[in-house]
């Protein structure tokens, strides 16, 4: 699944149009195909039984890369669109959605243009300042679902990457997000995977052994 998760917010282009298919449904969870993890059905129905009505937010398979649409051209509710049915994909995008604000949930991909994979050392090292947040709260979307995580630096093509330095930086916001609170519709995400999964409450421990 790497290659799929790159994010490097670079700069502010609301004219740059992602290319992407994606499903002329508004719901997600009825267009799910046989080699599908078998629990994508559930999580799209968790997401879209808390967010549909309150954010008018659906989360929706795709055929590409991931990308966030926001309700217009006929569709009544925003959409995250997630890579080819996979599950890893969906908790991405999903806390990519739980960061941005009112703003930016109004501009295709939140307004921002992305630095695909082939990045060079300096590229690289901004697309990991931005990833921090995100794929922390993804690690606890992770741990909340009864999986197990492992970051994404996504540059197979570009500059090697400091896997275990990053995974710290995320390891230590993870932490943060434990000790301060998490982004209020990620706190609301992360409970309703625990009721729905059967998970255990996150603590610190809850961390050992991940993102190998």
């Amino acid at each position: 699944m790497v290659g799929v998760f790159g994010r490097l917010a670079a700069v502010l282009n609301p004219a740059f149009k992602v290319i992407v298919s994606f499903l002329s449904t508004d719901n997600g969870a009825t267009d799910l195909k046989s080699q599908d993890d078998p629990q994508l059905g559930i999580l799209i129905r968790l997401f879209d039984r808390l967010f549909s009505d309150t954010y008018h937010t659906r989360l929706v398979r795709g055929e590409e890369e991931p990308v966030y649409l926001p309700a217009k051209d006929g569709f009544g509710h925003h959409r995250i669109v997630f890579a080819h049915g996979y599950f890893a994909s969906a908790l991405h995008e999903i806390a990519h959605w739980c960061i941005a604000g009112e703003a930016r949930r109004q501009l295709e991909d939140y307004g921002y243009w992305y630095c695909p994979d082939g990045r060079d050392a300096c590229q690289q090292a901004e697309f990991e300042k931005v990833e921090v947040k995100p794929q922390a709260i993804e690690w606890a979307f992770t741990l909340a679902a009864g999986r197990s995580f492992r970051v994404s630096t996504d540059n197979l093509n570009g500059a090697e990457p400091d896997r275990d330095a990053f995974t710290n930086a995320v390891q230590q916001q993870l932490l943060s997000y434990l000790e301060n609170g998490f982004p209020s519709r990620a706190a609301q995400f992360i409970q309703a995977l625990h009721q729905q999964f059967n998970t255990p409450p996150l603590c610190p421990i809850s961390l050992q052994g991940q993102a190998a």
